[in-house]
């Protein structure tokens, strides 16, 4: 075999796990398409750590993602990534809502969350310029870096003998002998094969073409893009906002709602909204005449917000394999041998939580390899 283990895919998660393998195995490869890592999903999203909220009770969502989260603040600990535990404001701004707030409230708890149910002067004290008739107060929700994670991941993956290909696209992949023939083309155009004794696939929005590529082929784990647009805050607007402020979420946690994120930079962006694409087309543009939904969805809790304050920003997909309409749909994260493919692990699916969980990931995938 030329590699012991082939990750496809350099997104964060690709790349936690590549972090994590590599201190055990060094004879590892990760095949990237992108000249570089990150350039999908891992780069377009809130950068938002999450606490573990609004996930189904014994989901792999709910699990690793309040065990990433406290991976992730302890590795930003100890390799100086660049984090901000602000906290998140999920606010009930009419009397229907506060219903809902108390459902929040006790999902929340089901996963090892507490969250703290405050009123109008307690929202007063940590965000003086929001509305709110009540809201929930998580202290465990945060933002990160993204960019500096990722970095991070790969140089502790290429320090210890890992290699990663950028700019090299899977083509095919067969089962063969005790292992996999992956057909790569390079970034000069050219077409190489090699064998792997063991592949991940961690290729975000096109994880179903791989999976199917190995044989892999189900109509429930087909990637639905799912589109995501932003609207920033304009200055001196922007410094109005200290922390995370969350609405109510959509049914079927199909998104969070129009939130207001901050970065590390200090800007402050809303979004993203929720577009199902009829094809999944890499759309990355951002409609300037949506403006005014996004306005009209952030003034119910953004007071001091005038149509003027917002700009486009950006847009990110998420790679669903949940259909409009349906229920909430869990990661996707199995080792195929019953279905024929030993030491081939799919992760199909990895929509949000997935940057806070990418480290109880990288270890739940570790213990599925050996």
């Amino acid at each position: 075999m030329d590699a012991e283990i082939t990750i496809i895919g350099a997104g964060v998660i690709g790349l936690a796990i590549a972090e994590k393998i590599s201190a055990k195995y060094n004879d590892l490869f990760v095949i990237e398409r992108h000249n570089t890592f990150g350039q999908e999903t891992s780069s377009r999203n809130s950068e938002v750590i999450h606490a573990g909220i609004y996930y189904p009770r014994g989901s792999l969502k709910a699990r690793l993602c309040v065990e990433g989260r406290e991976l992730l603040y302890n590795y930003c600990r100890e390799h100086d990534i660049p984090y901000n535990k602000c906290g998140k404001l999920i606010v009930a701004t009419s009397e229907r809502e506060l219903e809902v707030i108390e459902e929040i409230r006790q999902t929340a708890a089901g996963n090892g969350v507490e969250l703290e149910t405050i009123g109008p002067s307690r929202i007063k004290e940590l965000e003086p310029e929001i509305f709110a008739l009540m809201a929930l107060w998580s202290p465990l929700t945060g933002i990160i870096d993204t960019h500096s994670l990722m970095k991070s991941f790969e140089s502790e993956t290429l320090s210890r003998g890992g290699q990663i290909a950028y700019g090299s696209e899977v083509k095919d992949i067969k089962k063969k002998g005790k292992g996999y023939e992956l057909t790569v083309l390079d970034a000069d155009g050219q077409y190489f094969t090699f064998s792997s004794r063991k592949v991940i696939n961690s290729a975000g929005l096109a994880s179903d073409k791989i999976a199917e590529m190995a044989g892999l082929v189900d109509e429930n784990l087909k990637i639905r893009f799912c589109k995501g647009e932003y609207f920033g805050i304009k200055p001196p607007k922007n410094r109005l906002l200290n922390r995370l402020v969350y609405p109510i979420p959509y049914k079927n946690l199909e998104g969070i709602g129009i939130h207001v994120t901050i970065d590390m930079g200090g800007r402050a962006r809303l979004g993203p909204d929720v577009t199902y694409l009829e094809s999944n087309e890499y759309d990355y543009r951002v409609d300037p005449d949506k403006s005014d939904a996004f306005f009209r969805a952030a003034r119910k809790f953004l007071p001091f917000l005038e149509p003027s304050d917002l700009y486009p920003e950006m847009a990110g997909i998420r790679p669903k394999i949940q259909r409009h309409g349906d229920p909430v749909k869990d990661f996707y994260i199995r080792e195929e041998t019953d279905r024929g493919c030993p030491g081939f692990v799919n992760l199909i699916g990895m929509e949000s939580p997935g940057l806070t969980s990418c480290l109880a990931i990288a270890n739940h995938v570790f213990s599925l390899i050996g």
